[in-house]
């Protein structure tokens, strides 16, 4: 059972996402406005969010930040906005999943257990030569030094550290790190990469490149 926190200032929608979440035994809590989200965070633990980009008072955006400035937690972000740069800019402020608007409840409810499951496997530490990475406390250490990674870096990184070793398409990374509905590019995965390698230093060559397929990489 997860504690799930629903935002949104349709009643309706919030309605129908509570009946099918306590049907699959979660717990669910409502907020109709970003400023109420953020209050209720404060106040509540939750292990999920789901949260909507248009807003009075709040905007989900800008509540999503607020809220990641003091706690980690997922958020699924709903929108009936389906512009590229949406989906872009929530994945950069750290959210797990974006859903379009209409969507079926059930398919939000099974994304729900998608992410909260992809929670469990990373909690772990994890350290070769001089890399120490910690997926529970997010967090990679270079040399003993901290590293600062992008949102995103952070899930490209602990996505392949989950599957260490794996042979990993660019097109399952898209799929598993940016949702599957995402419009970018191979390019997507492999700028990130790029970035994520540059910022690993001196143990880059631990993230493999696969000719024709993708990436791997090797602890």
């Amino acid at each position: 059972m997860a504690r799930i926190l629903i935002v949104d200032d349709e009643e309706k929608i919030r309605e129908v996402l509570r009946e099918y979440a306590e049907f699959e035994g979660h717990q669910v809590f409502e907020a109709g406005d970003g400023m109420e989200a953020v209050k209720k965070v404060r106040e509540t633990d939750f292990d999920i969010i789901i949260i909507d980009v248009m807003m009075p008072k709040l905007d989900g955006f800008s509540a999503v930040k607020e809220i990641k400035k003091t706690k980690d937690i997922p958020v699924i972000m709903i929108s009936a906005r389906v512009e590229e740069y949406d989906k872009l800019f929530g994945f950069e402020i750290g959210i797990d999943d974006f859903v379009t608007k209409p969507f079926s409840p059930k398919e939000v409810i099974a994304r729900v257990t998608a992410v909260l499951r992809r929670g469990k496997k990373s909690s772990k530490r994890i350290a070769s030569d001089g890399l120490e990475i910690d997926i529970a406390g997010r967090s990679v250490y270079v040399d003993g030094k901290r590293c600062e990674l992008t949102p995103k870096e952070y899930e490209l990184l602990f996505y392949l550290i989950n599957n260490a070793g794996t042979a990993i398409s660019r097109e399952k990374l898209l799929t598993e790190v940016w949702g599957y509905d995402f419009y970018g590019d191979d390019r997507t995965v492999d700028t990130h990469i790029k970035m994520l390698r540059s910022n690993l230093g001196n143990y880059r060559d631990k993230i493999v490149t696969l000719r024709g397929l993708g990436y791997k990489i090797e602890m």
